[in-house]
């Protein structure tokens, strides 16, 4: 049950349909990668249609599902025209999950933020994005975009 839960997560989202994406998530769900460093319940949710709503190129595919009861991972990709600088990144991640109530409850997500600095920003991106500095600057300003994004959708307070 618990992989059938990871594939109907990716499924919908290469489908671009966060709100199966959404179903798939406990209530107080915790989520955390390299840029979104933990969001609780309706963060996470947010996050996610946030990302579908701004992706004009998005592709989405996954392998190598695993799963129990209690725990799964996966491997997944991400194909898209970065929207801040109109350059196309192919992010690779390893994803962890807990589940509970039958949900995923924590969904982790692993990638080389340097790595995608660099095709995401280009120059600055391959001089300075193993950098705090820069790190933190593209934390900063995905958390400034999910923060007005949440604003604008009310279904998220």
């Amino acid at each position: 049950m618990s992989a059938s839960l990871i594939e109907k997560f990716y499924g919908s989202f290469n489908d671009k349909d966060f709100r199966t994406m959404q179903s798939c998530y406990h209530e107080e769900i915790i989520f955390s990668d390299a840029v979104f460093q933990s969001l609780a319940g309706k963060e996470a949710k947010a996050m996610w249609h946030m990302l579908l709503f701004n992706s004009k190129d998005l592709q989405v595919s996954f392998h190598d599902v695993l799963a129990n009861d209690k725990i799964g991972s996966c491997y997944w990709e991400a194909a898209y025209t970065f929207s801040g600088s109109g350059r196309k990144v192919l992010n690779v991640i390893t994803a962890a999950f807990e589940f509970r109530d039958g949900k995923i409850f924590r969904h982790t997500d692993h990638f080389d933020l340097w790595k995608w600095s660099r095709m995401a920003l280009g120059t600055p991106g391959i001089l300075l994005g193993w950098s705090p500095f820069l790190q933190n600057k593209i934390r900063k300003q995905a958390a400034t975009a999910l923060n007005k994004f949440i604003v604008a959708h009310p279904e998220y307070k």
